[in-house]
C-alpha cells in the first residue's frame, strides 16, 4: 500500500511529506518500508506568523483556532496532492497526518489534554483518499503522555541491532527511545531540541532568520558557563520516564526569565549556549541507559555544531549515526515514522507502546476520514508487526 506521513513539528516552519510502499512479511510479524522520497513546504507567511502569535504563552481566540484549523488543513492537503503526483503517480492509497501541534496540556507529570490542528477533511476532499488523523489524543485518553509516539516505529527499527541501541530525533523537542539491556522499553521527551535555539535566533535578528543554519552562529561563540549552569536547573530535566513536554515550557518568556540578573551576552554566545543545553541534555538522558549505539534523526542533525557537541558530551560513549545510514532519512524520518502508524490504525492495530508512553494499554490510535470513494478496511494481522525493514529485498 501506497501511503503518504504528513508533519509539521514543533518548530512550525514547514510540513513535510513522505511517501512509502508499506507491505506485511512473514505474516505480519514484519513490516517492510520503501521509501519513495519526501517533499517539502513551507508554512505560506501569514499563516505561519498567526500560528506563532497563537501558540502559548500567548493569548487567542476561538475564532482564531477555527482559522488556523483551517489554514494548516489547506496547506496540508495542498502537500498532500503534490507528494501523490510526484512521488506516487497518483496512486496514494492513504494519507496519516499528523497535523500541527499548538497545545500539548501537560502537568505534574500527567498529560490531560493534547492539540493538534490542520482539519483531515480539506486534505480527503483535495487527495481523494481516506486520512487517518488526531494520533495522540487516544493514547492520552489511555493514561499516557501522548508522546512520543514514534516509539513503536523506533522499536521496530531497534530490535535485532546489538547492544543497547537507542533512536534520537532532535526537532523543536528532542525525544529518544531505547532498548535498555535488561527491562522493557524506555521513550521520553529529553528537553529542548532546537526550540530554543529558533526562539533566541529569531528573536535576535529581528525574525530575519528562523533557525542557526549550519550551526554559524554556535560557531561563532563560546558556552557561557553560568547561564548554562542555569538553564541546567529545569525541574523537568529530573522528572522520571515517561515523560513529555513542549513549547507550552520552552518558548522565548522561558529564555527571556532565563537570562534575568544576567549582563547580554553576545549573540553568538547566547546561541552556543543554548546548542550546549541540547548536547547536554540529550546525553544526560541517554547516559544512565548505558546505551551502545544512538541513531539520530530530525532537523537538528543538519546542525554540525549541535552533532559536534552531542559527540563531545557522549565522549567515549555510544556510537553516534544518523538513521541515513539505515536507509531511512533523517529528515523524513518522523512523517515516515506517521506513515507508518496511520498504516497500523487503518488494519485495526495498536500504535502505541504502553512501556513508553504510560498507557494503560494498547490502542489503535487516530481518527479515519473517508475520501472520495466508499470506504474499504482491509484485512491484516493479528498484531502489530515486531520489526521494520527498510527498502525492498
Amino acid at each position: 500500500m501506497r501511503v503518504i506521513g504528513l508533519m509539521s513539528g514543533t518548530s512550525y516552519d514547514a510540513v513535510d511529506a513522505a511517501a512509502a510502499e508499506l507491505t506485511f512479511e512473514d505474516d505480519g510479524d514484519v513490516l517492510r518500508l520503501v521509501p519513495l522520497g519526501m517533499v517539502s513546504a513551507p508554512y505560506e507567511a501569514p499563516l505561519r506568523s498567526a500560528l506563532a502569535a497563537a501558540l502559548p504563552p500567548a493569548p487567542t481566540t476561538l475564532a482564531d483556532v477555527c482559522r488556523l484549523d483551517t489554514g494548516i488543513g489547506q496547506a496540508f492537503a495542498a502537500l498532500a496532492v503534490r507528494a501523490d503526483r510526484e512521488l506516487c503517480e497518483g496512486r496514494a492509497e492513504l494519507i496519516a497526518s499528523h497535523g500541527q501541534t499548538v497545545f500539548h496540556w501537560a502537568a505534574d507529570g500527567q498529560v490531560y489534554g493534547t492539540l493538534q490542528l490542520g482539519r483531515p477533511a480539506w486534505i480527503a476532499e483535495a487527495a481523494g483518499c481516506p486520512v487517518v488523523s488526531d494520533f495522540r489524543p487516544r493514547d492520552v485518553a489511555a493514561g499516557g503522555q501522548g508522546a512520543p509516539l514514534v516509539s513503536l516505529v523506533d522499536l521496530m527499527l531497534l530490535r535485532g541491532r546489538p547492544g543497547v541501541p537507542a533512536a534520537l530525533n532532535i526537532g523543536g523537542i528532542a525525544n529518544l527511545t531505547a532498548l535498555p539491556a535488561s527491562g522493557g522499553p524506555v521513550a521520553f521527551d529529553t528537553g529542548p531540541g532546537n526550540a530554543l535555539l529558533d526562539a533566541a535566533v529569531h528573536e535576535l535578528t529581528s525574525g530575519r532568520l528562523g533557525y542557526d543554519e549550519d550551526g554559524a552562529l554556535a560557531a561563532a561563540g563560546r558556552v557561557h558557563e553560568p547561564l548554562l549552569h542555569r538553564l541546567l536547573a529545569e525541574p523537568y530535566y529530573r522528572l522520571p520516564a515517561p515523560k513529555t513536554t513542549g513549547k507550552e515550557l520552552f518558548h522565548h518568556g522561558y529564555l527571556r526569565a532565563a537570562l534575568q540578573g544576567f549582563a547580554a551576552p553576545d549573540p553568538q554566545d547566547l546561541i552556543a549556549t543554548l546548542t550546549r543545553l541540547t548536547a547536554r541534555t540529550v546525553a544526560d538522558a541517554l547516559r544512565p541507559l548505558g546505551t551502545t549505539e544512538v541513531i539520530a534523526s530530525g532537523g537538528g542533525t543538519r546542525n554540525r555544531v549541535l552533532m559536534a557537541m552531542l559527540r563531545e558530551e557522549l565522549a567515549a560513549g555510544p556510537r553516534l549515526l544518523t538513521s541515513d545510514a539505515l536507509g531511512l532519512p533523517a529528515a523524513a524520518k518522523e512523517a515516515y515514522a506517521f506513515a507508518v502508524l496511520g498504516f497500523l490504525t487503518l488494519h485495526g492495530l495498536p500504535g502505541n507502546v504502553p512501556d513508553c508512553t504510560g498507557a494503560r494499554g494498547p490502542r489503535v490510535l487516530g481518527s479515519l476520514t473517508p475520501g472520495r470513494r466508499p470506504l474499504r478496511l482491509p484485512p491484516g494481522p493479528a498484531r502489530p508487526p515486531r520489526s521494520l525493514l527498510i527498502g525492498r529485498e
